[in-house]
């Protein structure tokens, strides 16, 4: 987590192309666009996260004495490249949609525009971190979707794959939906509430059950979740923490957050039976919590079996995206700057379609329905393209071409989503605090459709290519094809 010490986060091969770009005098600026293939979990969409950690990494990024001692142990690299490495500094540009909004396939999420040696530096440490946190952020957005406005706290530290993984990944998630984290050290770096209760040790630790409730409850009289299911839930538990919450209503004491928590059993079944236990005990507003290696399909099924549970902790599932544990981001050159100025498109080809990228210096706009503020599709287009909403607009999958839909002018807007990063080296753009993130995420998560939302066969939404973009890849397309027949 020490970003003053991130350079060598990166593979071997970048730093062997960047000695043959030195030897070779290539210090072309160009163009790499990174941008991901598919959804997480087959899902409609996913959440963007991780910039401000990019930020910082591209802010310290440097060699020191031992980094370049190492690589000259390695044996493989030159004295002259090394002292070059001494006083490596970022000096490019980076675009960037920003953390907490949708995303969907195939749009750049950063795009760099630098020298060829330090846009290739950089690549493997920017998909490392926005690969993972996009990951994490999508998977809360999910499970707090199925929770259906009910609370859902994140705490997976102790199953996370190391402590990088613990804490970003709780930022993340609280990006992405949750209401804080069991993570004390995430709460410290990032300002984002810490939440918890108690283990099934502390109950263990006391003679019996009640007094265990009680003692906690003395400590903790204004945040008073008791777990209930160390010995028997319905015949222990709950009656142990009824006695509790009546002593404490009978000395004066207000019951403000108070509940009980389940971390295993048939939690609709047991929160149900919670419930009307504690609501004959004129206990209405007691919290009813669970757990139990909960993800988004098993929550939506206990809400559709009427589990009286209104607050969730989720830990593995979330923290490691079990169901989907990889993002699957990418980064590819897509334009070489000539010596005029332009930037020629580039493009990488495959026998896979998906794989085939879009060329070019691009960005992204979002097309959105002015009657229902819903997303409509996005458009990558190349930069510098003009578009009148007052006007009709034709827009067309680019890899199933049939597949278009006119919008009616004046029917629609249009947002564009990247903002500029960095210029010249220097970060020009201010991070938002997680909080204000995860505001923001709930805006852009109200912009999609509840069709996209949901997990079985979740509706598209379109990423298309306007008119200018897709003849200049079909063009380069079939002019590689003439060049390479053969004879």
């Amino acid at each position: 987590m020490n970003t003053d010490h991130l350079a060598l986060l990166t593979d071997l091969y970048e730093l062997s192309m960047m000695q043959g770009y030195f030897k070779t005098g290539n210090h072309d600026t160009v163009v790499f666009d990174a941008f991901y293939r598919a959804n997480p979990d087959n899902g409609g969409y996913a959440i963007c996260a991780g910039l401000a950690q990019i930020i910082e990494y591209i802010q310290q990024l440097h060699f020191d004495r031992s980094d370049i001692s190492y690589l000259k142990s390695l044996g493989i690299f030159k004295d002259d490249f090394l002292s070059y490495l001494e006083n490596f500094r970022f000096s490019g540009d980076i675009y960037a949609i920003p953390e907490g909004t949708v995303i969907f396939p195939r749009e750049p999420l950063v795009k760099v525009i630098a020298p060829i040696m330090e846009a290739q530096l950089i690549e493997t440490a920017i998909l490392n971190i926005l690969n993972h946190q996009s990951l994490i952020a999508t998977k809360a957005a999910r499970v707090c979707y199925a929770a259906q406005g009910d609370s859902v706290m994140e705490f997976g530290l102790r199953r996370a794959q190391g402590p990088d993984a613990g804490v970003y990944g709780a930022r993340a998630a609280v990006i992405g939906g949750c209401c804080g984290t069991s993570n004390v050290l995430c709460g410290k770096l990032f300002n984002v509430p810490v939440k918890g209760t108690h283990a099934h040790s502390w109950i263990m630790s006391f003679p019996d059950e009640y007094t265990a409730f009680k003692t906690y409850a003395e400590s903790y009289p204004s945040a008073c979740i008791l777990l209930v299911d160390t010995y028997d839930t319905l015949k222990s538990g709950i009656p142990n923490a009824i006695r509790v919450f009546q002593e404490m209503r009978s000395s004066g004491i207000p019951l403000t957050s108070y509940g009980i928590r389940m971390d295993s059993g048939d939690l609709a079944y047991l929160s149900k039976k919670a419930r009307k236990m504690l609501d004959e005990a004129g206990f209405e507003d007691a919290v009813i919590s669970a757990s139990n290696d909960l993800d988004e399909y098993l929550i939506e099924n206990l809400k559709a079996q009427g589990a009286a549970i209104t607050s969730w902790g989720v830990g593995t599932n979330l923290i490691t995206s079990k169901n989907c544990p990889a993002f699957g981001g990418v980064y590819k050159l897509a334009a070489i700057q000539n010596q005029q100025g332009e930037f020629v498109p580039k493009i990488k080809l495959s026998e896979n379609t998906e794989k085939i990228t879009n060329p070019g210096n691009k960005t992204i706009y979002r097309i959105y329905e002015k009657s229902s503020g819903k997303i409509k599709a996005d458009l990558i287009c190349l930069e510098g393209e003009t578009f009148d909403c007052s006007k009709d607009l034709c827009i067309f999958d680019p890899l199933e071409t049939w597949k278009s839909t006119t919008l009616k002018g004046s029917t629609y807007h249009m947002r564009r989503l990247p903002v500029q990063v960095f210029s010249q080296g220097q970060c020009i753009y201010h991070s938002p605090s997680v909080m204000e993130i995860q505001k923001y995420c709930e805006q852009e998560k109200s912009t999609l459709w509840n069709e996209t939302k949901r997990f079985a066969n979740p509706s598209k939404v379109y990423v298309d290519l306007s008119d200018h973009l897709f003849e200049m890849k079909r063009n380069i397309l079939r002019n590689f094809s003439k060049a390479n027949i053969i004879q």
